[in-house]
């Protein structure tokens, strides 16, 4: 069975080991094949602690190792696939045009945010404690 355009140039892509575009898109790419390989760092771990206890450690081990190193080779290949690797410059671009706030902004912000949650716990609890003292003034509760 012949194969796709796509999916040649997918299999050529895997196995090369080129940068594309290597100065556009550089930290929003490395910070995720870093975290595409803790993530596989993570997997590897929770299997390694799951694997048969009738296989040796050595084994075990080799198998966990095995897949950290696969998964990094892949995660730095999926970075510089050209489809992905054109998304990720867009979203370091696009990033690039956000308007951050300041700090003072932020604590002001943040000051806002948490008086206003405590206000609506009280009022929270205001309605709770009335409502269970209307029940208990007309004997609802006891039914």
């Amino acid at each position: 069975m012949a194969k796709s355009k796509a999916e040649q140039a997918f299999s050529a892509t895997l196995v090369s080991g080129g940068l594309y575009k290597r100065n556009q898109g550089r930290l929003v790419r490395q910070l995720t094949a870093i975290g595409l390989v803790a993530i596989s760092i993570f997997g590897a771990y929770s299997l390694y602690n799951v694997l048969p206890l009738g296989m040796s450690a050595g084994m075990q081990k080799g198998i966990a190792v095995a897949i950290v190193v696969v998964s990094t080779w892949l995660a730095y290949r999926v970075v510089n696939f050209p489809r992905f690797a054109d998304f990720l410059i867009s979203v370091e671009a696009e990033i690039g045009k956000v308007t951050w706030a300041t700090w003072d902004q932020l604590w002001r912000s943040t000051t806002v945010v948490i008086v206003l949650m405590f206000f609506l716990a009280f009022l929270l609890l205001a309605f709770d404690v009335f409502w269970q003292w209307l029940f208990r003034l007309i004997r609802f509760l006891q039914i």
